[in-house]
């Protein structure tokens, strides 16, 4: 057993009674991983060892991580391997992408990436490339990108919003006071203001952006991070429990109850967000699908792409 594994055992051993993922349909989480795996493509699923993976895989989808599996950053909460990127983004990997796409039936994608500070544009034609080849196969798709803050090059951020997408997520992650320790190299100020540039730039694109808790923030500053994101014109925001994936990373500060959460939540909604998705396995892009239709049921976004079904990824 590896060190890692024998932590892992250790931490889900003393995890609290509420931090259980769901077990899988085995048929359905098999097909996604062989699909996966047979079309070489890495998911923030299994990079970040999400708690997240076997139910999502057992729904017949999957957050994509394109640009390699490899990130420039040190982010102190991540397991994604650091380091200078050995290869330029891989030109198949768009019509890879694609391919499993529709093997899958997506009407839902999201698509992160690797900060690729090595670039330079940080990767951003490459995501435009992904997003063009999965409408090409599938016109009706809807396409939600997780992108990095892509070191506040407007340029990057209008290349990413040249592209027919219906949601655009950056997430916050934590309080300004923590970015020192937590998400090194990143700025919370940047953060805040490409989230706010997203919305001026394309008014009808729906903006996402996630909080960890658990890290040793004050209650007081959540409530700051949350009014910072309703003034950014934020529609959609998580809130999770950070959980230790490895040794290497940051330990956790503290477990949120159920009823913590759905505190949480209830002021996110105070403050005006559109959806606000809060648990403790909750991540950003946790049910993505269902908080865009949400929305649309709601009254507060129209649907541009996609079936009705808020069921169906």
């Amino acid at each position: 057993m590896t060190n890692t594994r024998a932590h892992n055992e250790i931490i889900h051993s003393r995890h609290p009674a509420w931090i259980r993922a769901r077990m899988p349909g085995l048929a359905d989480f098999a097909y996604t991983q062989q699909i996966l795996r047979n079309s070489q493509l890495h998911t923030v699923c299994e990079e970040a060892q999400c708690p997240n993976r076997s139910e999502c895989y057992a729904h017949k989808t999957a957050t994509f991580m394109i640009l390699g599996n490899v990130c420039t950053r040190r982010c102190a909460f991540c397991a994604v391997p650091q380091a200078i990127p050995a290869s330029l983004p891989d030109p198949d990997e768009p019509e890879r992408l694609a391919d499993a796409v529709e093997q899958l039936g997506l009407r839902h994608v999201v698509i992160t990436s690797v900060d690729r500070d090595d670039l330079p544009d940080q990767g951003a034609a490459h995501y435009v490339r992904c997003v063009e080849a999965i409408l090409r196969r599938r016109p009706g798709t809807r396409v939600e990108l997780l992108i990095p803050d892509f070191r506040g090059d407007e340029k990057a951020l209008r290349t990413i919003l040249s592209a027919p997408i219906a949601v655009l997520g950056h997430n916050i992650e934590t309080v300004p006071r923590l970015y020192p320790v937590a998400r090194r190299g990143a700025r919370y100020d940047r953060s805040l203001l490409l989230l706010a540039r997203a919305k001026e730039i394309r008014p009808e694109v729906l903006t996402k952006s996630g909080v960890m808790l658990g890290l040793g923030e004050h209650d007081f500053e959540v409530e700051v991070v949350l009014s910072d994101l309703r003034d950014a014109s934020v529609d959609i925001v998580t809130l999770g429990q950070y959980l230790q994936p490895t040794p290497n990373q940051l330990p956790v500060r503290r477990y949120l109850t159920p009823a913590e959460f759905e505190h949480w939540r209830q002021r996110a909604l105070a403050f005006g967000f559109g959806w606000v998705e809060a648990g403790p396995l909750v991540r950003s892009s946790y049910h993505a699908w269902q908080q865009v239709e949400g929305l649309s049921q709601s009254g507060r976004h129209k649907l541009r792409a996609g079936n009705d079904d808020p069921e169906t990824p």
